[in-house]
């Protein structure tokens, strides 16, 4: 059979556990002359639709048992599903099998079921659907004459096909092959979930025994890093609108593979933030980042930061971009892509002036409340981690030096630390009054990175002098302290915990710092 031929539906079989746009395929297939045999609950559905419904059980001669455990296992649903034209006609007619031509199924909510708050694990069990699978797998496997439906957004195509005559054999090895890696995905879930739960009495694991990645792929990406890699975007499932995966183009070229990672590392970096908030991000560091009363402000304040680094940057807004600020950046600078919660209509107007320009929308959350898990590709191997949080606990601050911090410079060393989680290793932020004055990112040495925080702020004709600083991690020696002594810096915050850190509580005493330690250390890799 040619893709262009079309295969005729006759006789359907539907069983599904999310009831959403069924009632207007039934009555498309109804309409076209389909038999449409159903179980349980699905079949009442359709027959208080006033659609006629054929009982399976009344086919196979066999009741639903086991409270619905089996309603389906039974050679005159799977030969029905499995029976191949003209090869198999002759033992279908001995056994009196039909031909099943559509199925549609979709399967007991498990993902939602272990979801909600105290879920229990016999709730879990009696959401695995043993029936389904098994329907799906066999009507995928016979998508040369079967039509396999697991995905109410594909009921409009089916609809359509049905005014043509019937489904394309292209169609149906798409369905088919949907139709797999939605049991793949389901079956995953369950070996994690069990998984973890494997040693009675034990509790949860954090990680389970294997680990099952079930994605879909998404926009094109003209190419990797480089030109001569090739790439894709692969998105969680459901994708997040406050995600740069899940987030919504509004204009701009293609998204490219290095414009993705930037674009992650802004957002993240912006949703940390209470007050309106501007991030420019190159090369997935933050090389200004700012918060003001306006995000007009923010955004100046940010730019000021590295406006050399900040051409060809991401910008990111924790708040609507309003028409000033977008005049403001597409007059001022080159920018890849722009990402915000919003979009006043002026400043639309002036962003498409610049039509090249990606212009994203992604919904804010509440810092800390993202979840899941960080995942790292290493040569044979994933690595896995939480993710990580931006959230401090002020009780565990401890002040080890002589002089504590002023209210000031309080406020100056948190703005610092929240940078600084966003930075690549070795990371080294100098802020004062709500922004950042240097970067110092991705070093070898900690200490090179304060250099480099004081040579940025020189280039762009900022004061150090009277600013905080935050370090990811602790000071090794006392040369860090040493060195931002000597551009002005007049307090420190770092996760303490080295061997020497009485030394270096010594050089900030020396030089009249003060000293805050978190406890907490936010790596970067």
């Amino acid at each position: 059979m040619s893709a262009s031929e079309r295969q005729p539906i006759r006789r359907a079989l539907i069983s599904v556990s999310d009831k959403t746009g069924l009632l207007e395929l039934a009555h498309a297939l109804n309409a076209h002359g389909v038999e449409i045999w159903s179980t349980g609950g699905t079949a009442d559905f359709l027959r208080t639709a006033k659609l006629p419904v054929v009982d399976v059980g009344s086919k196979t001669g066999f009741p639903e048992i086991m409270d619905g455990r089996i309603k389906t296992l039974h050679p005159r649903v799977h030969g029905g599903l499995l029976g191949r034209e003209h090869l198999d006609a002759a033992v279908m007619a001995e056994h009196g099998i039909e031909a099943l031509d559509l199925l549609v199924v979709n399967l007991y909510p498990f993902a939602k079921t272990i979801a909600k708050p105290g879920a229990k694990l016999d709730d879990a069990i009696e959401n695995i659907d043993i029936g389904g699978p098994a329907m799906l797998r066999a009507a995928a496997k016979n998508h040369e004459r079967v039509s396999v439906l697991s995905d109410w957004d594909d009921y409009p195509e089916i609809i359509f096909a049905l005014r043509l005559g019937g489904s394309t054999l292209e169609q149906r090895r798409r369905l088919a092959a949907k139709a797999y890696a939605h049991t793949a995905d389901y079956d995953g879930r369950i070996a994690e979930y069990l998984g973890a739960r494997a040693q009675a009495g034990s509790g949860v694991e954090k990680f389970a025994p294997t680990l099952h990645l079930s994605m879909r792929r998404g926009d094109p990406l003209r190419y990797g890093e480089n030109p001569h890699q090739a790439a894709a975007l692969y998105l969680e499932q459901p994708s997040s609108p406050a995600t740069v995966g899940g987030a919504r183009v509004l204009q701009g070229k293609a998204l490219s593979f290095n414009n993705l990672v930037d674009a992650d590392a802004a957002w993240a970096c912006v949703s940390a933030f209470d007050e309106p908030a501007c991030v420019i991000v190159k090369h997935a560091n933050p090389c200004g980042v700012a918060v003001a009363e306006s995000l007009f402000d923010a955004y100046e304040r940010a730019f000021a930061t590295d406006p050399v680094s900040a051409f060809g940057g991401i910008i990111a807004c924790n708040r609507i971009l309003d028409g000033n600020t977008a005049r403001a950046i597409v007059e001022r600078q080159f920018v890849e892509v722009i990402i915000a919660p919003g979009y006043h209509e002026l400043a639309l107007a002036a962003l498409a002036s610049k039509p090249n320009v990606r212009v994203l929308v992604c919904t804010l959350q509440a810092p800390g409340s993202e979840s899941g898990l960080d995942y790292k590709r290493i040569g044979g191997g994933m690595l896995v981690q939480e993710a990580d949080r931006p959230a401090l606990d002020f009780s565990s601050l401890v002040v080890p030096s002589q002089r504590q911090p002023s209210a000031q410079e309080y406020a100056d060393l948190m703005f610092a630390w929240k940078v600084a989680m966003y930075v690549k290793s070795n990371a080294i932020v100098y802020a004062r009054g709500g922004r950042s004055i240097g970067i110092g990112a991705g070093q070898m040495s900690r200490v090179v990175s304060a250099e480099i925080a004081a040579w940025k702020a020189r280039a762009a004709n900022l004061t150090v002098a009277g600013s905080a600083m935050a370090s990811d991690a602790f000071f090794p020696f006392r040369d860090g302290i040493d060195a931002a002594a000597k551009v002005g810096i007049r307090a420190v915050i770092q996760p303490g915990g080295s061997m020497r850190d009485k030394e270096v509580i010594e050089a900030a005493d020396e030089h009249g710092m003060a000293m805050v330690f978190t406890g907490v250390r936010h790596f970067r890799h």
